[in-house]
């Protein structure tokens, strides 16, 4: 029994003691006076009246009641009933209320409304105050206390004769029953009656309407989330106008939260003063009225639910994580069945007329069982992840949170986590988990009806059913009498309030009170107690769990078959067959992802271990290790699934011997997993292993057999678990005597410390490691103390990796380093064993014990530890795979050997045998390599069903990009190694996991190394100087010299640029240089040295003997300056004078004011500027510009001739500084200004050097046009003074900004139409910044016009290429595989964005050109994007750039002689290591790759020429590509070799030479499709959506690493007959894999497949193969030569590859301007269309290969040939037979013979006059097999017999005869 009330109080309006406007609460009598024993007295009553703080009123308020709840220290709730009431205000109160009103300004009060402070004295109206009856109780009546205060009150008011005392005395001293469902009935005293029920269980709470309530005012969706916020302990505020409300609101959350219970503070209702509340740290849940709503704002993390509003505000730092689905679905269906039952029947054609909805009572208790059922169902085998600890003499309960987590399938499921994690949770276990205690409803729910709730899950109408069978129990919990007993209370009659009462609520008298209270005790001590026993149960468990949601597991679904592969594999090792286990294994590790493999893996080995031990050999020993590392890998750190704890005690129990008296367990092998080092395993590995030796405890002997091994779950259900075991114990426990319960005790406590001391030992063995120099595990935890933030990857970052570093130094403290492994043991072990033994109630001296004990215990460890490592490095290494030996370029050497890695996959799925097919060629196990020019790995697959296929990943060192350290996993061991991630701008990564025979001082020297190689000193350090041996170490630089070298080489300059200038060049012919074969020297420099050229400007007497000597020219010569002066020669630009008296007519001349690289030092020395111009003014001009880079033609057009300018951005002081300028500039200004009259004078110079304008206007110069054209307003002013503003700037600036302003655009992005400028043109477009040409204003008069465009900077450049090298080699897999995440960090990259920019810019220009009007491209500082987009205009406007020879002078040009700065965006030295990787080039290689592929036969190169160069123009294997600038190149003498250097190993020296030697061996690259239209300017589309990714970025070839250096990708093959695509009598199958196989070389098109068929079968025959240019031309000759016959030339596919151009296009005439290279060389070729040797159209002739210009050459010389063929001579003594090409010559009477046909070098001649005689011959040794014998004859001379043999018989008698017929000529 307990008190109805503890306490009758009675509060009263006192002023503030500070006399502020706030009064404040005084209690006036409280009865009983002196505090109950058991209960004192509750502080702060007063605040809790009048929640809303003291306040006097203008008018009497009708009476209020609430109950607020008061929580004392011990977490004890007090409910206080109050119901307030008004009464005047008495006189001295009202004057002490106005003497401090001149402080109070208007307070609000209770009703909101503002109240009226009285004036003086006078009675403007009385005031009320308010008064308070409370009553303080611990029990939760509410209806009782509300009638209860309401009689005192109505006997007050109503002036009822009974005695008020008497009253209270009565209501303090009634007691009810506590609980069991029993019936009480009680009077006052004043004729009244009331019945009190009380709950049948206790547990369950009470919750009337509010659950109901709660739903209505706030809905199904805000009610769940704030469900969910109450249970993950997040803050919750309610907010209402009643108190009421709030006070029902909280309740019936709480009823919700039921079978947990809330712990943290709970306030419904809380008083204005005491707010600050709200701002503590810990969750709660508080009801505020809704007048502080405005305090309530800046609260951050409080979740807000308005009552009145119905609305729930979730700040948006706060997450509520969900219930996990299909739970939350399911939950939210049934609430709303329940709360809207019409919402089913919404739809119904013929509606039930009505439908029954419950009583709110009823619906209230629906909507509980709800919630109920929700966590049966989350719950649900809760009770077998129970660990019992301890029994007696308290049981102590252990929950399995991962174990629960695992079986329940909800490990990611941040809701139950968080639960599980929480304070409700931690008590639910306390009080839930005891074996032995009451049971309520929720115990037979989670225990019996899981499975009906499972099978309704589908039948809404069968859970609705359950839902109400729920609610009716529920129900008659709370109402177990029908209410029988009416209640009788009087009530004051109505508007009571408002009757002025005839006096104050009297004093009371205590002493009555108090007897009445005295008496009622004394009487209640006589009485027996009057309590229900409680029944105790043993608490069912239910059936054991299942997964939430039955989620088929992918992948690992069908693993029956993977299961029996594991057995196999285990028995297969512990039989002893090696070889079978080494088979399967691969299979088994890939197994061992699913967790049923990993379980079943666990139990098979345990079948393999006899009384805790099972000693293995050595491999067995390693198969062992190896699966258990791969079970553990997959392991988080909570290890829900128990496959850990399953491997504990296995990995102590298998061991191998290393010697005698030395065993090494399997523990030492396994320890780098991150589950060993996370505590609350260890706890629940504890804890279970104590339960079950505590089960053993208790069980008869019998059953003692039964105690499975290691049961972490209980045993299995025909036994009895732990749990019913303890249940029986608990129910026998009072019976026991003293004694006996000593006993248990006590042997309870010592198994728990004998398992304390078990496992400090366990966890010394896998927290310490074998080599405790080098304890990763303790170096990344820096002591394993944060262990509950270790995260669960295994890949850590790089710096914990740099932190540790310092454990692998040569320190020389041995000791200190293990003692400090020891002590982070040692510290770890005590934490855990303080934890388990004090939760476990283990005695203090046993815990002082043990703390003493595990210092010990980790040092013997140690020692056992130390002797097994010294043993174990003498093992026997196992046998690795040989390291691969990489094949390395001529002068490439090696600088590290191999260090054994693992090449891991990265994020391409390719190479691992991904969605994308193949084998899994990765990850691979071999050696990385570091070279003077690369980086390589050379391996094998470490799968071995992959076959032994060698894996070869390399890069060039100076292509690396990012390094960075990595931990990663072994493939094999599942070690944690320490590896390197090396990526590089040629798209390559290599993902590399040391050995762990590499130590980690090799790998850090390997780091080293690398960074070195990556960033020499000095440009002289990289691969390209110190491969050719051109540069002796000793001999300096010529910087010394500088100056005077400088001046020679000037002048050299200019002279060697006459000479080549003054050879006309009459056509643009294909210009071919010689091949190697040719004298010893370097071709490079011999370039017209065989296609001679007179010094005269005469066609006529251009004769071979007119060649110049190389010795003489080329004393200092340039490849680079000819190559821009032949080009400027071809396109017309150029005279090299600056008087005006030689070239009147030309407009441009060729300026060598810049011969001393003084003006600017990143332009050529020769320049085209306007023929007007003087050399003196250039130097001002050039001030203007940034870098000095002042405006200079590089190409014109042939057609329109307009010029193509280049310059850098502007300074402000430029063009735009005149634009701005704010009066005219007066003559003699500073120099500022005449630098830029000077620059103006220039624009005006190259506006008049275009035809047209020059004849326009009469005077050529500015001054004059302005005169004429502009009035006096001086030479700019109009420019000013006019208003008119130009529509193109504007136009064509948004036009390129991707803003259409005129009309439509064409689809391919180009302007819409070719007059779209507008109708009279600009001579000159300047193309600059929008940013530099900011407030610029057009000009509408100037010829010349700015278009500001908005184009990206060179950072952007560098940030896009980083973010495009991580999409399209990503470091690890995307989280979401497919092609959408790909594509999506390609668009983030914005590179096709800037491809697409750059495109139309030069599309723009290319229009602008193509119209007649002049462009300047001004922009940086004019060596990026100029370079990019000059280059892509001329590239697109002359067809001339699209051929192999003409590309070469386009880069040799525009990027080399400009000086795009090579070195500094490729950071090719230390100085640029700061600046990273910046690929311009690679961005504009790009470019004309999308060109390309819309244009495939405009183009003579093909795609692979631009890998070529895109991967060589950072790969520092050539020096073309180095230094900045051309004055860089001179300073270095690398632009004129000298004579003595000349015999230098050309290999490195340049890009263009290795192109040209490569072209003639094969045909890479060549485009078959190259057939230029009559149309010479192309216009691609440039859209983003018409862009393609270049393969270049994605494509890769394991079999050999990138294909661009040729010698690698093909090495010297073995015989012919072993190469797949040769004649090889195997099999002709071969299987091409992707990304193994190079596709193109697997299978190569059709056409270099017939010529390689070609040069197969000639060698075959015995021929010298013929090169594969001249077989191709003279195919595409015939083919053009039939062309003619037919109506037109395209008729057949094969015609439209071959024939180039069809003949009816073009005369002859037209070709004479453009002949190959002297004009009777071509025409004598083109008009001859019968001669026999190669005939083609003239257009051909221009692209012909060198060779066959040779051997025209040789033609045109009228070497007479009477007759030639192929012959096999056989050689001297002892040399074989060999074929040459023989020529028979009448005229000089010789028989001549070469290497082959179109060989201009003879090798031998045979005077005919030596010969005595031509006899029939006989084959001897070597002689050719497939020749008939009479094939074979003699020629006898008097020096030697030379024996010959033809290729048939015919030909054999026709050679005889023909040498017959000479000597008898002679």
């Amino acid at each position: 029994m307990a008190r109805l009330a503890d306490y009758f109080v009675l509060v009263a309006f006192g002023p503030h003691p500070r006399g502020s406007g706030e009064g404040q609460g005084q209690i006036l009598q409280r009865f009983p006076e002196k505090d109950w024993e058991d209960n004192p007295f509750p502080q702060g009553i007063e605040l809790f009246c009048q929640p809303s703080g003291w306040q006097l009123c203008p008018e009497r308020n009708p009476p209020t009641f609430f109950i607020a709840v008061l929580t004392d220290i011990n977490s004890e709730r007090h409910y206080c009933a109050c119901l307030t009431f008004w009464e005047p205000v008495e006189p001295t109160q009202e004057a002490v209320c106005a003497a401090d009103t001149p402080e109070r300004e208007e307070a609000s009060e209770e009703g909101g409304s503002a109240r009226l402070s009285p004036t003086g004295l006078a009675q403007p109206g009385q005031l009320f105050a308010p008064k308070t009856l409370v009553l303080v109780s611990r029990l939760d009546h509410a209806d009782v206390f509300r009638n209860s205060l309401g009689l005192i009150y109505t006997i007050h008011v109503e002036g009822l004769n009974v005695c008020l005392e008497n009253v209270v005395g009565n209501l303090l001293s009634c007691t009810v029953p506590l609980a069991g469902g029993s019936q009480r009935t009680i009077s006052l005293g004043a004729g009244d009656r009331q019945v009190i029920q009380t709950p049948l269980a206790d547990s369950l709470p009470v919750s009337r309407c509010s659950v109901a309530l709660l739903f209505r005012q706030l809905g199904i969706t805000n009610v769940l989330s704030l469900f969910c916020a109450a249970l993950t302990e997040h803050k919750v505020l309610f907010l209402s106008r009643s108190y009421q409300r709030l006070a029902d609101a909280c309740r019936g959350l709480l009823a919700l939260l039921f079978p947990l219970r809330y712990s943290f503070p709970y306030v419904p209702i809380l008083p204005a003063q005491l707010l600050e509340v709200l701002s503590t740290p810990t969750p709660f849940i508080i009801g505020v009225n809704a007048a502080f709503q405005a305090e309530t704002q800046e609260l951050l993390d409080v979740i807000v639910a308005d009552l009145d509003g119905g609305t729930v505000t979730v700040p948006e730092c706060v997450h509520i994580p969900p219930l996990p689905e299909p739970l939350q679905s399911q939950t939210h269906s049934v609430l709303s069945m329940v709360l809207d039952p019409e919402l089913e029947l919404a739809d119904l054609a013929f509606p039930p007329p009505t439908t029954s909805t419950s009583s709110l009572k009823m619906q209230d208790k629906e909507l509980r069982a709800v919630f109920l059922r929700l966590f049966a169902q989350l719950l649900q085998g809760y009770r077998w992840c129970l660990h019992i600890v301890r029994i007696h003499p308290e049981p102590v309960i252990r929950f399995h949170k991962a174990a629960f987590l695992g079986q329940r399938g909800l490990v990611e499921d941040e809701f139950l986590m968080k639960v599980l994690e929480g304070m409700a949770f931690a008590g639910f276990v306390s009080e839930r988990g005891v074996p032995y205690r009451p049971t309520d409803l929720f115990d037979e729910l989670v225990a019996h009806e899981v499975a009906r709730m499972r099978a309704d899950e589908s039948h809404p109408q069968r859970v609705l059913r359950h839902v109400q069978e729920l609610a009716e129990q529920l129900y008659k919990n709370e109402n177990p009498y029908p209410a029988v007993a009416m209640h009788k209370v009087q009530r004051p009659g109505e508007s009571s309030h408002l009757r002025r009462a005839p006096r104050p609520f009297p004093r009371l008298d205590e002493g009555t009170v108090q007897w009445i209270v005295d008496q009622a005790a004394a009487k209640m001590q006589g009485a027996p107690p009057a309590v229900k026993a409680e029944k105790r149960t043993t608490v069912p468990s239910g059936p054991p769990m299942t997964a939430i949601l039955e989620r088929g597991s992918g992948l690992h679904a069908n693993s029956a078959r993977r299961l029996e592969v594991v057995r196999n594999c285990i028995s297969y090792v512990f039989e002893g067959k090696m070889l079978e286990a080494k088979k399967l294994l691969p299979a088994v590790l890939r197994a061992l992802k699913g967790r049923a493999a990993r379980r079943c893996l666990a139990q098979e080995l345990h079948l393999h271990v006899q009384q805790n031990r099972a000693v293995l050999d050595h491999q067995q020993f390693d198969f062992v290790v190896r699966m258990m590392n791969c079970c553990l890998q997959d392991c988080t750190s909570l290890d829900e699934h128990g496959i850990a704890a399953a491997l504990l005690p296995l990995v102590t129990a298998f061991c191998r011997k290393l010697s005698p008296g030395v065993t090494q367990f399997a523990y030492s092998c396994v320890q780098e997993h991150v589950v060993w080092s996370t505590p609350q395993f260890w706890e629940a590995m504890f804890y279970g292993d104590v339960q079950t030796h505590i089960r053993a405890l208790y069980l008869e002997p019998a059953e003692d057999q039964a105690v499975s091994q290691e049961g972490e779950t209980p045993s299995q259900e025909d036994e009895r678990s732990a749990l019913d075991v303890a249940s029986e114990q608990r129910r026998l426990w009072p019976t026991l005597s003293r004694e006996k319960q000593q006993e248990l005790v006590q042997k309870e406590e010592s198994t728990v410390f004998s398992q304390a001391i078990h496992y400090a030992n366990r966890m010394s063995y896998l927290l310490l490691p074998l080599d405790s120099s080098k304890s990763r595990l303790l170096r990344e935890r820096a002591g394993l103390g944060d262990l509950e933030s270790a995260s669960n990857s295994l890949v850590t970052n790089s710096m914990a990796g740099s932190v540790a570093e310092s454990y692998d130094t040569e320190s020389g403290f041995e000791d200190a380093e293990t003692c400090d492994v020891a002590g982070a043991v040692v510290r770890f072990i005590n934490r855990f064993v303080d934890k388990v033994c004090t939760e476990s109630g283990v005695t203090s001296d046993h815990l002082k014990g043990l703390h003493v004990m595990v210092p010990d215990i980790v040092q013997m460890h140690i020692e056992t530890l130390e002797a097994v490592h010294r043993e174990s490095k003498r093992l026997p290494p196992i046998q690795k795979p040989k390291l691969l030996r990489p094949h390395l370029l001529p002068g490439e050497e090696c600088v590290l050997d191999g260090l054994r890695v693992y090449l891991l996959p990265d994020g391409r799925e390719e190479g691992a045998g991904g969605s994308s097919g193949g084998p899994a060629l990765l990850p691979a196990e071999g050696a990385v390599f570091l070279t003077t020019y690369r980086v390589i790995f050379t391996g094998m697959p470490t799968d071995p069903l992959v076959g032994e296929q060698v894996v070869v990943r390399s890069f060039p060192v100076a292509a690396l990009t990012k390094e960075k350290r990595i931990s990663v996993q072994t493939p094999v061991d599942q070690l944690l190694q320490d590896g390197l991630q090396l990526r590089s701008c040629t798209f390559q990564l290599l993902k590399m996991a040391f050995d762990e025979e590499v130590g980690s001082d090799s790998a850090e020297l390997f780091r080293k190394q690398l960074h070195k190689l990556r960033f020499p000193p000095d440009i002289r350090g990289t691969f390209a100087f110190s491969l050719g041996g051109a540069h002796a170490p000793g001999r300096p630089p010529r910087t010394a010299k500088d100056k005077a070298s400088l001046r020679t080489l000037s002048r050299n300059l200019v002279k060697n640029a006459k000479k080549t200038i003054g050879r006309q060049y009459v056509t643009r012919k294909k210009y071919n240089p010689p091949g190697w074969e040719h004298r010893g020297q370097s071709p490079a420099e011999d370039q017209e040295d065989e296609i001679s050229v007179s010094e005269e400007p005469e066609p006529s007497t251009l004769t071979p003997a007119s060649a110049i000597k190389p010795s003489d020219r080329m004393t200092m010569s340039s490849l680079v300056e000819r190559a821009c002066c032949r080009d400027y020669q071809r396109l017309g630009l150029g005279t090299l004078s600056s008087s005006l008296s030689r070239a009147k007519s030309e407009p441009f001349r060729i300026s060598p004011v810049n011969r001393m690289y003084a003006i600017c030092r990143s332009y050529p020395g020769l320049l085209i500027v306007p023929q007007s111009v003087q050399d003196n003014a250039l130097q001002r001009v050039s001030r203007c510009y940034r870098q000095n880079r002042f405006p200079v033609v590089c190409w014109r057009s042939g057609r329109s001739r307009a010029v193509l300018l280049r310059s850098g951005g502007l300074h402000g002081k430029g063009v735009v500084g005149l634009f701005k300028a704010q009066n005219a500039p007066s003559p003699g200004q500073s120099q500022a200004d005449s630098s830029s009259l000077e620059q103006e004078k220039y624009l005006q110079a190259v506006v008049s050097s275009m035809p047209r304008y020059a004849d326009a206007s009469g005077r050529n110069t500015l001054s004059g046009f302005s005169s004429a054209h502009m009035g006096a307003h001086g030479k700019w002013g109009s420019v000013r003074a006019s208003g008119r503003s130009s529509g193109l700037g504007a136009d064509v600036g948004s036009r390129l900004a991707g803003r259409d302003v005129l009309g439509p655009p064409q689809a391919n992005g180009a302007p819409s139409d070719p007059g779209f400028l507008r109708p009279q043109r600009a001579a000159l477009y300047i193309i600059g910044d929008k940013a530099q040409l900011k407030g610029v204003r057009p000009d509408p008069l100037q010829q010349w016009e700015l278009v500001p465009i908005e184009v990206f900077e060179v950072r952007q450049v560098k940030a896009s290429f980083k973010k495009l090298l991580k999409a399209c080699v990503p470091g690890c897999p995307a989280a979401e595989p497919g092609p959408a995440s790909f594509l999506r960090s390609l668009e983030d990259s914005e590179w096709l964005t800037q491809i697409h920019k750059l495109l139309q810019v030069s599309v723009l220009v290319v229009e602008l050109l193509d119209s007649g009007s002049s462009v300047l491209v001004s922009l940086e500082d004019g060596w990026d994007i100029t370079t990019q987009v000059v280059s892509l205009v001329q590239l697109l406007s002359d067809p001339f750039y699209r051929t192999l020879e003409g590309f070469r002078l386009l880069v040799e040009k525009e990027w080399l002689s400009f000086g795009h700065r090579f070195s500094h965006r490729g950071a090719h030295t230390l100085a640029g290591q700061s600046s990273g990787v910046t690929p311009v080039f690679l961005q504009f290689l790009d470019c004309v790759h999308q060109v390309h592929l819309q244009f495939p036969m405009e183009f003579e190169f093909s795609q692979f020429y631009l890998k070529f160069l895109g991967y060589h123009h950072t790969s520092r294997r050539f020096r073309t590509f180095l230094l900045d600038s051309d004055y860089e190149r001179i300073e270095l003498g690398l632009l004129y070799e000298e004579k003595g250097e000349r015999r230098g190993q050309p290999a490195s020296r340049s890009v263009w030479e290795y192109v040209e030697r490569l072209s003639k061996k094969t045909p890479v690259f060549y485009n078959y499709m190259y057939a230029p239209e009559d149309t010479e300017v192309l216009r691609p589309y440039s859209n983003v959506s018409n862009l393609k990714v270049w393969d270049f970025y994605t494509e890769e070839t394991l079999a050999e690493g990138p294909p661009y250096d040729w010698e690698l990708a093909h090495p010297p093959e073995p015989p012919e007959e072993e190469r797949p695509d040769g004649g090889a009598p195997q099999s002709r199958r071969r299987v091409v894999w992707p990304c193994y196989d190079s596709r193109p070389r697997a299978q190569p098109d059709a056409i270099s497949r017939l010529l390689e068929e070609l040069q197969r079968l000639e060698t075959e025959l015995g021929r010298s193969p013929e090169r594969w240019k001249d077989a191709w031309d003279r195919v595409k000759a015939v083919q053009r030569l039939e062309a003619p016959g037919r109506p037109d030339g395209r008729a057949t596919p094969s015609s439209l590859l071959a024939s180039s151009v069809p003949h009816h296009r073009r005369s002859l005439g037209v070709y004479l301007q453009e002949g190959p290279v002297g004009s009777t060389l071509s025409l004598s070729l083109d008009s001859d269309q019968s001669s026999g040797s190669t005939t083609s159209s003239s257009r051909q002739a221009a692209r012909r290969s060198t060779s066959t210009l040779y051997s025209q050459f040789q033609t045109a010389e009228s070497e007479n040939r009477s007759y030639e063929g192929t012959l096999y001579k056989k050689g001297a003594f002892m040399k074989p037979w060999k074929a040459r090409w023989f020529v028979l010559d009448k005229t000089k009477h010789q028989l001549r013979y070469y290497d082959h046909r179109v060989d201009t070098e003879c090798k031998g001649i045979i005077d005919l006059a030596e010969v005595e005689a031509v006899a029939p011959g006989t084959p001897t040794m070597g002689a050719p097999k497939t020749v008939d014998e009479k094939a074979f004859f003699d020629v006898k001379t008097t020096r030697r017999v030379y024996n010959f043999c033809a290729q048939d018989v015919p030909s054999a008698q026709q050679w005889v005869d023909r040498i017959q017929s000479c000597l008898s000529d002679a």
